[in-house]
């Protein structure tokens, strides 16, 4: 039997066509495959070698330690402690109320964590984890984590807290740190500096937590781990390690600053203590206060609705954001004025008839009665307000205004802190601008004794008084007297220059500085200052709230108490050799020499002696009194101002 091979079986022919097909099929396949090795190998090898890396690393960033803030002696006034938090990260939490009241029945959660974790979910995104619970115990943590496995989503942290020791004492100046907000975000974007805020959840606010926040901010650090399939670490691939942020040595005394507070204590007001020499402030209090360790970590709605809404205001620092007039504690640097422009000399004794007359308005006197023939020292003395009429009607608005500008009135004294408020240092085009009406001569004589116009800080006063106090240098105020680098241990110190030096007449300034020593011997502040140890040049003044009509007796008991008059004293001591200048302010406390000069008293007492009530050591460099570890003698009652009988229309008061 025979076959022919070359003949075709017709049964083979759907075999061969099969054949081809898949032959094509699979080149085609491996075309497809050879193109896509191409596309991931040649031309997107980058970016998958990425996303592979990505895989198996994990970058992890920490944030340095916020800087430590320390007063003159070395006190700490804000710090860092560690504790952990419990926290919930709302992209993986089905039902945030739902794993909240779960949580609540295995850790304590409060109706203020509730109310402050809704305000912290608008600051932060869906992604972060936002703290429920704070400062959790030993006892708390290990409940949750034997029970941790109920609640995906929610994790224990750990991180720094930012303290504050003196609880309200200096909070102020001091400020405080809170949350990043949006707005927060935004401006740290424009400003180029958002990165460094990368794993950081708090930022300075007020204060010199906003002012120095630069210099606080730690620097974050970047770590990159292997890590297995399951997210394992296995190892360290590089390590950047964060840097803490700069100590600040501040040159406040918190002892000082607890001696002033307790003086103003229970009233409503401000007082500031400068170092003449340096412009370094000692102390500065604003009352009432509050504490800021509410703000770390998220303040709950309820206290930030009852801080803001507060009748007496208590986050308002008052002593460099309160504007007010000035009264009669302007009379010694409108002397100084009269004196350098050759409006008056030491000599000239002007008549004191008990009131001055421009045109048909007759401006009274306080008291209402004559002083008699008055030089500068005398009118000094006895706050002759018919003096300072006739002063400044002589010398005119824009010539005081010229005069009291290097001295810091209506002026940003610099000071190192963000939010200082300018004031009104009127003249004739400042009229004109802000009111649309021309200079009128009877708005003069007011100017004179502090009234009228002028709207000054009392930090504002107080750094006028701290350049007399020094003769004419004019120093800067500042709160910060060093920054410590403690990675590299560098120290960066506040100049000691004075940035203007007036040229003002030696017998000029002994004149003015005489008045202000009799004002305390003989003078308003005599009661006060009568048994002091040391020689006190100071200022009584009482600053008028509300408009008094000319042919109306001023009567305190029958005005509301938010119309009492303010009550201002300034002063410094030693006379001849200062080394605390102070000025007081005391809102509705009627006289100066009543209400604001034994707060004055009581700070220099303890700054020059070491005398207070508190139980306190005295500064360095003061021995401790002899008669007491530190506890102060009664202080005697000042005086009793004069009588307003005689008084119908009030523009000043000594």
């Amino acid at each position: 039997m025979e076959f022919d091979f070359k003949a075709e079986d017709p049964s083979v022919r759907p075999f061969r066509v099969r054949l081809v097909w898949a032959l094509g099929i699979a080149v085609f396949l491996y075309l497809v495959l050879f193109t896509r090795f191409a596309w991931l190998q040649l031309f997107n090898r980058e970016n998958y070698a990425e996303r592979a890396e990505k895989n198996r690393t994990v970058a992890v960033t920490s944030q340095g330690s916020r800087g430590l803030i320390f007063d003159r002696n070395g006190t700490l006034v804000a710090g860092n402690e560690l504790e952990y938090s419990l926290e919930i990260t709302p992209d993986r939490v089905k039902d945030i109320e739902k794993t909240i009241d779960e949580l609540s029945t295995v850790v304590t959660i409060t109706p203020a964590d509730r109310r402050r974790f809704k305000r912290l979910r608008e600051d932060f995104n869906r992604y972060d984890s936002i703290p429920i619970r704070t400062q959790l115990t030993d006892v708390e943590m290990a409940v949750f984590t034997a029970q941790k496995h109920r609640f995906p989503g929610v994790e224990i942290n750990q991180l720094e807290r930012r303290i504050y020791p003196n609880g309200a004492v200096g909070s102020h100046f001091i400020g405080y740190i809170g949350s990043i907000s949006q707005n927060d975000k935004k401006r740290l974007d424009e400003e180029g500096s958002l990165a460094l805020y990368e794993g950081s959840r708090d930022i300075g606010k007020v204060g010199l937590e906003r002012s120095y926040e630069a210099e606080l901010h730690g620097t974050p650090g970047h770590e990159v781990l292997e890590v297995t399939a399951g997210g394992h670490a296995v190892r360290s691939l590089s390590l950047e390690a964060p840097k803490p942020g700069k100590n600040l040595t501040l040159t406040v005394d918190m002892n000082l600053q607890r001696v002033l507070e307790n003086a103003l204590a229970g009233r409503t007001g401000a007082a500031i203590a400068i170092e003449p020499s340096t412009g370094g402030i000692l102390a500065m209090a604003s009352m009432p206060t509050y504490d800021p360790n509410l703000f770390p970590g998220g303040i709950d709605p309820e206290s930030w609705s009852q801080l803001n809404t507060a009748e007496t205001k208590p986050l308002l620092n008052r002593a460099m954001r309160g504007i007010y007039p000035i009264g009669s504690t302007y009379k010694p640097f409108m002397a100084m004025a009269g004196l350098e422009t050759g409006v008056t000399t030491v000599d000239y004794e002007l008549l004191d008839t008990g009131s001055f007359m421009v045109g048909k308005h007759r401006f009274r006197d306080l008291t209402g009665s004559p002083k008699g023939p008055v030089n500068v020292r005398k009118s000094i003395e006895v706050s002759s307000d018919v003096y300072y009429y006739w002063l400044a009607t002589q010398m005119g608005v824009d010539r005081i205004h010229d005069f009291m500008e290097p001295w810091g009135f209506g002026q940003k004294t610099g000071i190192d802190l963000v939010g200082e408020q300018t004031g009104i240092l009127p003249n004739r085009a400042w009229k004109e601008r802000r009111v649309g009406e021309p200079w009128y001569v009877g708005d003069t004589p007011s100017i004179g004794i502090g009234q009228g116009y002028n709207a000054f800080t009392l930090l504002q006063l107080a750094h006028a008084t701290a350049t007399l106090a020094n003769r004419g240098a004019v120093m800067t105020p500042h709160l910060v007297e060093a920054r410590t680098d403690v990675v590299t241990g560098t120290t960066e110190r506040a100049s000691r220059e004075p940035k203007l030096r007036m040229d003002l007449k030696r017998a000029h300034l002994n004149a003015v500085i005489a008045g202000m020593v009799d004002v305390t011997k003989k003078g308003t502040a005599r009661a006060v200052f009568r048994d002091a140890p040391y020689s006190v040049a100071g200022k009584t003044g009482t600053a008028q709230v509300v408009t008094i009509a000319q042919d109306t007796r001023y009567d305190e008991k029958k005005l509301r108490r938010e119309h009492h008059d303010h009550a201002l004293f300034i002063a410094f001591a030693p006379a001849e050799k200062p080394r605390i200048a102070i000025a007081v302010l005391v809102e509705n406390g009627g006289f100066g020499a009543k209400a604001a000069a034994p707060v004055a008293k009581t700070a220099i007492d303890y700054w020059l002696t070491g005398e207070n009530a508190l139980g306190l050591p005295p500064p360095k460099g003061v021995a401790m009194p002899a008669h007491s570890a530190g506890a102060a003698k009664p202080a005697k009652a000042a005086s009793r101002p004069a009588s307003r009988a005689s008084a119908p229309k009030k523009e000043n008061t000594p």
